[in-house]
Order: structure tokens, then C-alpha cells, then sequence
């Protein structure tokens, strides 16, 4: 029997994610995917398969999803509260989910983005090369109640679980590095220190589209703003929209604006951006292209070694070679009670 997860519930915001697709701009299509990639690096490391596989993106808010056959599961990005039959499992970590069992996983508890990945990768058609739902072009759905989600064949027969993945913070704001973009010299340099030094913090507003960033500052302006035509745009591009506000564009963006971009962020921090919820701070700090390029090659290297970073959930004894130094035993009592 194929194996597939069956969504006996499920939020609002649930859809199928890979890594997008490329190539398309030119046609009007934006590479869309998932927000966080970094989130589906780190499902592909626990599960030991290609970072190419389709998972579940969250927004906000998980489901019940149970496994028709036994799935290997990994659980990763903005952490949620997650159980397997009642019983609470780790995030940032690799799981079995045997026949019959259900995932229950619900609210975020910092961050946006949540993914569920599975062994083998959700199978759904794919459509101009990649997996990804995008909603603003009618690619796709989000993910209902009631839907039968194929999972695609293990890469490798015997894959493992009970593995844990220690992270860096990206849920809670913080610096963003950009660059220079097509009209960062239309703001004038004080205009640009002022940028630098706002803190901003990420309105209601939102979506796979972009972020609008609210703030307490002047307007900020660029010279000749209202005669620059439209033109290609990208995710991470920061445009100043009418009112003089920043508005950060996710993977899910347009193809092509008029608004003047004051920056872009750089991919490798784009996660940051995505991940923060309302009501979150986030900075933005120019660097060079040449130093952009070297932290992205630097950051691809360390996706490589995130597997270094795998630890068992449950330690097992044969791997301890200190045995003697941990306290396997505590708290005992004499089953006498008289004092000796």
C-alpha cells in the first residue's frame, strides 16, 4: 500500500513547499516556495534525503495529520506544540510516526513558519518543475481537511529518527543585512544612516507576499520616486511604498514594481524577516555585494555541516564510553524504614 498522511484537521494558512521554482521571472512567475528554506535544509539533515523534497509549511498554526503507513517525520522552523497520541514530542527533531498514528501539532510559540517534512517527501503533482503551492498564481491550494497527501519513496531504505538538530535563533527579529539595490542612490545618505538606524517592528500586515515594517521615524523618501517605472523585483527587495514605509517582499512577490527599493535583503537572513511575528523588532544594516557573497558561501558550508550537529534524543549506552560519570541511579530509599 502507498503510503500518505490523511488530514483529519487543519489551519488556515497549510501548504506544500519545496525550494520553488527557478527560472520563471522572465514569464511573470516569482520563484515562490517555501519562506524559510533554511527550515527545509534542516528537515532534509534530520531525515538524512535531498533538501529538494516537498514538506508541509505552517502558518501559525499546524493540524492532525495521520500516517497511513509507518512515516519517518522531522519537525522544524517557528517551533509549535507538537504531539504523537497524546504524547509530546521535541521540535527541531526526527520522530516515527507508526501506522495509524496521529500528529497533532498546533500554535506557534515564537515565529510564523512551522514545517512538517516527511520521509520520502510529500508527493503531490508537480507543476513547471517543483511542488510548491503559490496561491497568487493559481498553482496549487492550501491544504483542507479531509485530503489524502501522497508521501514519495525513501531515498535510502532503514533512514533513522530520534535525532535532534540544535538551531540558531531566527523567530525573534534582530539585524538584517541587505545590499544595495537599483535606487538606493535616489535616498539620499542621511536618509540612508536614518534607515540604518531605525528599529522597525513587523505589522499585522503580512503574507507569503511581504512584510510591512511600521516605525516611528520620518517618512523616508527617494528623489524622484514617483517617475521611476516598474521594473523587476525579487524577494527581499525593501521597497518604500507610497506612505514613506518599508515593505519587505517574501518568495511569493510580484514580478514587477514601482516602488523604490531602498535595499535588498540578503537570502541567507531573509528567514529572519519572514519569521517574525507582529510586533517583532528587526534592523537593517547595509554590507558590500562582495561581502554578501562570502557569508552566502560561508552559510551554504555550514548548511553542509548541520548534520555535525545531529544528537540521539535518547542517548544510547553503548555510545556513553563514560558510563561510570553519569548518575544512572537517584533518589534511593531503604525499603526499611527503622533508622540504622
Amino acid at each position: 500500500m502507498s503510503r500518505a498522511l490523511l488530514v483529519r484537521s487543519v489551519g488556515p494558512g497549510v501548504t506544500v513547499q519545496d525550494l520553488g521554482r527557478e527560472g520563471f521571472l522572465a514569464f511573470g512567475l516569482s520563484r515562490g516556495g517555501a519562506a524559510d528554506c533554511l527550515a527545509i535544509a534542516e528537515g532534509a539533515v534530520l531525515l538524512g534525503q535531498s533538501g529538494h523534497l516537498a514538506a508541509l509549511e505552517m502558518a501559525g498554526q499546524g493540524g492532525r495529520f495521520e500516517a497511513e503507513g509507518d512515516v519517518r517525520i522531522a519537525l522544524t522552523g517557528a517551533p509549535m506544540r507538537a504531539t504523537i497520541d497524546g504524547a509530546a514530542v521535541q521540535w527541531n527533531a526526527s520522530h516515527m510516526l507508526k501506522a495509524g498514528q496521529v500528529i497533532s501539532i498546533g500554535a506557534v510559540t515564537e515565529g510564523t513558519y512551522g514545517y512538517l517534512h516527511v520521509g520520502g517527501g510529500i508527493a503531490t503533482m508537480p507543476v513547471l518543475g517543483s511542488r510548491s503551492t503559490q496561491l497568487t498564481a493559481g498553482i496549487g491550494s492550501l491544504v483542507r481537511a479531509g485530503a489524502r497527501l501522497p508521501i514519495g519513496a525513501e531515498e535510502h531504505e532503514g533512514g533513522a529518527t530520534g535525532l535532534g538538530l540544535a538551531v540558531e535563533d531566527r523567530f525573534n527579529g534582530g539585524r538584517v543585512r541587505c545590499v544595495p539595490s537599483a535606487q538606493t542612490g535616489r535616498f539620499s545618505a542621511e536618509t540612508r544612516t536614518r534607515f540604518e538606524a531605525t528599529e522597525f517592528v513587523r505589522d499585522l500586515r503580512g503574507n507569503r507576499q511581504g512584510v510591512r515594517l511600521n516605525h516611528g521615524s520620518a517618512p523616508f523618501t527617494a528623489e524622484g520616486q514617483l517617475s521611476i517605472p516598474s521594473e523587476i523585483i525579487v524577494p527581499g527587495d525593501i521597497q518604500i511604498i507610497g506612505d514613506g514605509t518599508p515593505y519587505v517582499l517574501l518568495p511569493e512577490c510580484q514580478t514587477m514594481g514601482g516602488y523604490p527599493r531602498i535595499g535588498t535583503v540578503v537570502p541567507d537572513d531573509l528567514p529572519i524577516v519572514a519569521q517574525a511575528d507582529p510586533g517583532v523588532t528587526l534592523t537593517f544594516e547595509f554590507v558590500t555585494v562582495d561581502d554578501a557573497l562570502h557569508w552566502h558561501r560561508r552559510n551554504r558550508q555550514t548548511v553542509d555541516e548541520l548534520r555535525k550537529g545531529l544528537q540521539r534524543l535518547v542517548r544510547d549506552p553503548r555510545d556513553m564510553r563514560d558510563l561510570l560519570s553519569y548518575q544512572l541511579i537517584g533518589g534511593v530509599t531503604s525499603g526499611d524504614d527503622s533508622d540504622s
